[in-house]
This record gives C-alpha cells, sequence and structure tokens, in this order.
C-alpha cells in the first residue's frame, strides 16, 4: 500500500514484505530511499524509474555498498567490508562475490581474480610471449615405448600449452625456455641415467636449471634427502630444489596419516636446506591443497608452492611455478611435455633470479 503522494516524499508497503521509505516521481520510485527487505536488511540507496541501482545496505557481519538490484540484493559492482577484517570489491551476482574482483582477507592476504558464487577462483590469466615459460623433464623424454630419443637443447621452443583445460592464449604459441627443472631421484633406490647428461647440457645452453625428487612414503626421509644431495648437482644460480610430493589418500593413510607425512617432508626439506643453504620448493597437486596442506601452516606459510594444477585459474598458494599442463609440445623433445609458467613477468623473475645467487 502506498502511504503519501505520488510524487515527493511517501512510504510503500508490499506483500513480500518489502518496505520503501523515500521520494517518488510520478508515481514511481526515484531519487533517494529506504527499504527494509524481506530478511529485515535496512538498505538506504538511490532509485531511478521504480528500480534501486545503488545502495548501502549494513548487517550483522559487514556493510555493502554498491550497485543492486530492485530487491536490494548486491548486483554489479560493490564493495563489501566485513567486521572481521575481510574486504571484498568487484562484481557481485545474487548477494556473492561473483566476477572479477579483488579481497583482502582478515589475515591481511590479497586475492585478485575470478569469482564465482562467492567462491574465489583465481586469477585467468592470458598466456602471452610476455610471460616465463618453463619445462620439466626425466627419463620419460628420453625413453617411450622402450625407444630412445636425444634431446635437441640448441632448438628448444614451447609449441603448445596441452589440452586439458581451457586457456585464452593471445598470439601464436612459440616461446623460448626459460628454465628447466630435472628430475635427479625417487626415494633411496631410483635415479634418473639421464639426470648428469641433461643437467650439464642444460647449463651448457643457457638455461636456468633446477633438481627435484620425488617423495616416497616407504623410504625413510632422512635417507632420501641424503640420496638426493649425494647424487644430484647445485651450483651458485641454480634454481632451488624441489620436493615433488605426490603421495594417494591411500599411501597417506598407510604411513599413519598427514601428520607422519609432514613429519617426514619436514625432515627432508630441512636437509637439503641446510645442505646446499637454499629453501627447497614444494611441488604439489591442488586437491593436495586442498585437503592436507591446511594441516601444516608452518610449510603453507613458509614454503613457496610449484601447483600442479590444470584448471583455468590461477592457484591461491603462495604459487612461484605453475604446472599448467602435463600434455605440451615442445620443438626439440620428443613426447608430452610439462609445460610451466612462473608467476610474474619479466620484472619479477629477474628479482627472483637475483634473490637465489
Amino acid at each position: 500500500m502506498l502511504h503519501g503522494k505520488k510524487h515527493g516524499y511517501g512510504m510503500l508497503t508490499k506483500d513480500d514484505s518489502i518496505v520503501y521509505v523515500g521520494f517518488w516521481k510520478n508515481g514511481i520510485r526515484h531519487g533517494k530511499g529506504r527499504i527494509t527487505d524481506s530478511k529485515q536488511r535496512v538498505i538506504r540507496g538511490k532509485f531511478r524509474g521504480d528500480t534501486l541501482f545503488w545502495g548501502k545496505r549494513e548487517e550483522a557481519s559487514g556493510t555493502y555498498e554498491g550497485e543492486m538490484n530492485a530487491r536490494g540484493i548486491a548486483y554489479g559492482h560493490g564493495i563489501y567490508k566485513a567486521r572481521d577484517g575481510f574486504m571484498y570489491e568487484g562484481r557481485w551476482k545474487n548477494d556473492k562475490e561473483d566476477g572479477f574482483g579483488f579481497a583482502m582477507t582478515k589475515h591481511n592476504r590479497l586475492k585478485v581474480g575470478e569469482w564465482k558464487a562467492g567462491i574465489f577462483k583465481g586469477e585467468k590469466l592470458n598466456y602471452t610471449s610476455e610471460r616465463i615459460y618453463g619445462i620439466d623433464i626425466s627419463h620419460y623424454q628420453h625413453v617411450i615405448r622402450k625407444k630412445k630419443y636425444k634431446i635437441d637443447w640448441a632448438n628448444l621452443r614451447i609449441t603448445h600449452l596441452g589440452n586439458l583445460s581451457k586457456k585464452k592464449i593471445t598470439g601464436k604459441v612459440n616461446y623460448p625456455v626459460s628454465f628447466i627443472y630435472i628430475k635427479s631421484t625417487e626415494g633411496v633406490t631410483v635415479r634418473n641415467k639421464f639426470y648428469s647428461g641433461d643437467y650439464i647440457q642444460a647449463h651448457r645452453h643457457g638455461y636456468r636449471v633446477g633438481s627435484y625428487h620425488f617423495y616416497s612414503t616407504t623410504s625413510s626421509a632422512l635417507a632420501q634427502a641424503k640420496n638426493f644431495v649425494r647424487l644430484s648437482r647445485y651450483k651458485a644460480g641454480d634454481l632451488p630444489p624441489v620436493l615433488d610430493l605426490e603421495p594417494s589418500n591411500k599411501q597417506i593413510a598407510k604411513v599413519g596419516g598427514s601428520e607422519q607425512l609432514f613429519k617426514g617432508v619436514r625432515i627432508w626439506l630441512n636437509y637439503v636446506h641446510a645442505a646446499w643453504g637454499v629453501r627447497p620448493i614444494l611441488y604439489i597437486s591442488q586437491s593436495f591443497v586442498n585437503k592436507y596442506l591446511p594441516q601444516a601452516p608452518d610449510l603453507k606459510r613458509n614454503y613457496r608452492v610449484w601447483i600442479a594444477r590444470y584448471g583455468e585459474y590461477k592457484p591461491d598458494v603462495k604459487l612461484i611455478y605453475w604446472q599448467l599442463s602435463p600434455d605440451g609440445r615442445v620443438k626439440g623433445i620428443h613426447g608430452l611435455v610439462d609445460i610451466n609458467v612462473f608467476n610474474g613477468y619479466q620484472d619479477e623473475w629477474n628479482e627472483y633470479i637475483g634473490q637465489i645467487w
């Protein structure tokens, strides 16, 4: 029921409990006004043509200010400030973060990228020649179905980013390889017999080189660390060593759970750090991040992550490298190759390289 004039100031009560108090023009809401929605939230805003297009809404959890639909639902661009310190600015849909936006968490962590129905998906990358790309290799790039292949080190170029996920690519994929990680060891018994030769050739052809170890849940973590340091190479200018951590749920359960797993991981990381004077990087999958990494906050806080995630959004971790596909193509290497991208551009890459000397 409309109380007051059709032109000027008045009040409207609707059956769905929405109450409007404000200005009218020709019988429709127009100008500044206030509504109380069905959830008893008070919204003060601006109306045009009977439609609320901007408003400020205060509730128990925080304050939203920005574009809304006619019912006072956040829709469009807006800013939300929670009372616990969380803040988000960006696109909204149906009262949830949806689209591009950025947030500052209550722990002062910045999140920038795409949101969907209130869930942070990550930054949606545009792949161009300006980004810094790398590959990781093992014996699989030398032996395929018992047939041996050589790497043409003088002519390496990334020519395809794989087909397992959607990717926004600008221009032709013909990227230089800026860094190479080479598998050295696995557990205490497996050694990549191509490691030394690949390490020497990669350096000889001017690539930034790093070494990685594949962690085994059936061997002593300390023995694995000692074996990796003994059989691997590290010199000034090399990329930090990497612990490749890919245990299955069954393997984690068999060692006594994630707590026991992380005890071994810490032993390996601490030993290699002490031996080479550089903090290693953790290579883990997105599913491992989601399920297990929160149980080791010290690792999440103190170690950079090289993540295997084959979706189109950049992962929300302390990211240094992102393995964006396992099925890429590289001129000079036979078969499929893991393609990786550095988290940054040339300036950040130069700074990163400068830090590891």
